[in-house]
């Protein structure tokens, strides 16, 4: 992937089933829905958000897990229950300022593949469908829910040169 690309990546937009989560859905007796999320890459956002990158979300599917974890890491652009995900860009184009190829998107499945096709980076997790991996400019060493989306947003940092002093922060 071109470092230049990257270092012109102004906002990240997130799947969430199969991105930030395994893809699984579990819900208990009484019908709630329980998502599993990982902390590294809640860190990885937290990073990114402090480096000035936006974040935001884009899914087909609500949930109350997903607004508590959002409402954790700081993250209000959110667009849930979103059919046609591509129709929403130019509104969050209009409400962040960001250009879409300015713009990137992490993928696992279909419905993703058309939004993939309008940012200026789109991006897989390793174990998206097929066709997804295909559509996509980058693909993740690790699968969704496991890693993916804090190994993007490190080598969003890299490219932006901020990875460094984020380190040094850490291990001074």
């Amino acid at each position: 992937m071109n470092s230049k690309t990257l270092a012109s990546i102004e906002l990240l937009l997130l799947d969430v089933d199969g991105v930030l989560t395994t893809g699984q859905v579990v819900y208990t007796d009484s019908g709630e829905e329980i998502k599993a999320f990982s902390v590294k890459d809640g860190l990885g956002l937290r990073l990114a958000m402090d480096c000035g990158l936006q974040v935001g979300i884009v899914t087909g599917r609500s949930s109350g897990a997903l607004g508590h974890r959002c409402r954790n890491l700081g993250i209000d652009l959110v667009f849930d229950n979103v059919r046609d995900k591509a129709a929403r860009l130019p509104e969050i184009t209009g409400r962040t300022g960001v250009a879409a190829e300015n713009t990137a998107f992490i993928g696992d499945d279909l419905p993703d593949i058309p939004l993939m096709r309008r940012v200026g980076l789109s991006v897989a997790v390793a174990d998206a469908a097929p066709e997804v991996i295909a559509a996509a400019d980058m693909v993740t060493d690790a699968p969704g829910g496991c890693g993916a989306v804090r190994e993007t947003c490190e080598k969003l940092l890299q490219a932006r040169g901020a990875w460094n002093s984020i380190l040094e922060r850490f291990t001074q």
